[in-house]
């Protein structure tokens, strides 16, 4: 299972790799990060900048994104259930919605 701290690296990993500060990124949780980021958000699958990971629990899921939340990514907290375990992030385009 992976840990809270491993995907937050892996996460800020690619934040970095693919450019922009926190605050030019969407963080979100998620039960279908896929339907999410590419039907709801309108992330282009081949093109955009984005990453999911599983969180493990719901829990750990909500605690990722409160670290991202608070370093500036935009989102905000409080969705999902208790599927809701994959944490997920795109970098915002003019085509995507957040």
């Amino acid at each position: 299972m992976p840990t809270t701290s491993s995907v937050a690296s892996e996460i800020d990993a690619h934040i970095h790799k693919c450019g922009g500060g926190y605050q030019s990124w969407y963080i979100g949780i998620a039960a279908d990060p896929r339907a999410r980021l590419f039907a709801d958000h309108n992330v282009a699958e081949n093109g955009d900048a984005w990453i999911f990971r599983d969180a493990g629990t719901d829990a750990a899921a909500r605690q990722i994104e409160d670290h991202f939340l608070r370093l500036g990514c935009r989102g905000g907290d409080g969705g999902g259930s208790s599927a809701t375990k994959y944490v997920y992030a795109y970098k915002i385009n003019s085509h995507t919605r957040e």
